[in-house]
């Protein structure tokens, strides 16, 4: 079995996709003018959090100047600023901001991944890409032998999650829960800005899908 130490050096030495590679090594050489100053990361990014948790939580890739920039998927961005105050709100986080890689937050009962972990170019990555980086995920699932519920942020996060646990994709949308017999998955609208600026993800939405996240994963003392 691999650790999730080990697992994680291995996805940020990953160079499988060369389009992901050059375009995540491109972006942090030239970095949008707000951040100029800072160094970005540059590299695939690994999952985060309690290995322990109940709770899944599945995006699509990193953000081009948040995780790739920072080192920490939902991290430096107003994607990041929702989850991390939500999850803050419902108890899942020590912190109700995530700015950088090292700004102490901690996850309780939860553990963030996602399903390419390059940033790829017009945040679209291929279907070939998504294939090579299905095994981390794979062996993700191996580690984190707790993991009763799994919130999908967006449908190809949902796509990817019933091929991880091998069930058929339903009708996608927001707040929807389905049953297993072994996993049930939660879905919702990914907290980007153009789900959020445009009313699509209302505050209120996002705070019911966490409520019944927390409810789900209830533990002694949680």
């Amino acid at each position: 079995m691999r650790t999730i130490e080990s697992l994680n050096k291995k996805i940020t030495r990953c160079k499988k996709c060369p389009r992901l590679s050059e375009y995540i090594r491109e972006i942090a050489k030239n970095k949008v003018r707000r951040f100029k100053e800072e160094k970005y990361y540059g590299k695939p990014l690994s999952g985060f959090g309690d290995i322990n948790a109940r709770l899944l939580i599945v995006g699509l890739a990193p953000a081009a100047h948040g995780g790739n920039r920072t080192g920490r998927m939902f991290t430096g961005d107003s994607s990041g600023d929702w989850l991390a105050k939500v999850m803050h709100k419902y108890g899942f986080a020590s912190m109700p901001t995530s700015q950088t890689a090292n700004d102490g937050l901690i996850l309780h009962n939860a553990f963030i991944t996602a399903a390419v972990r390059c940033a790829p170019p017009q945040n679209k990555p291929t279907r070939e890409e998504m294939q090579t980086c299905f095994g981390y995920l794979e062996q993700e699932k191996e580690i984190l032998k707790n993991i009763t519920t799994v919130l999908c942020l967006g449908k190809i996060a949902y796509d990817v999650t019933c091929k991880l646990y091998k069930v058929k994709p339903e009708k996608f949308g927001h707040n929807r829960l389905f049953s297993y017999d072994k996993i049930k998955i939660l879905t919702s609208y990914h907290p980007s800005k153009q789900n959020t600026q445009t009313g699509r993800l209302t505050w209120t939405q996002w705070s019911e899908v966490f409520a019944k996240a927390k409810k789900l994963t209830k533990i002694s003392g949680f």
